[in-house]
């Protein structure tokens, strides 16, 4: 049996948070593609953005830190 990890592309209009801003638990952060299909990356829990990892069109290996959070 073969495993294959598949690259992700982030394709929001533009990455829907910034450092600073607060998000609320299911709250999308940004979108990403797969495969064609289109997935949403939401916030687990009340916070704040500490820190963007990532830009609109970066290619990422599953497994990648994205955005960093604070409570």
């Amino acid at each position: 049996s073969t495993s294959t990890v598949t690259a992700t592309f982030i394709v929001s209009w533009p990455i829907d948070v910034a450092a600073g801003d607060e998000v609320r638990p299911n709250q999308v952060v940004m979108i990403m593609e797969a495969m064609k299909m289109e997935l949403p990356v939401r916030a687990m829990s009340d916070g704040v953005v500490r820190a963007v990892l990532c830009t609109e069109g970066t290619l990422v290996q599953p497994g990648a830190i994205l955005v960093e959070f604070e409570s």
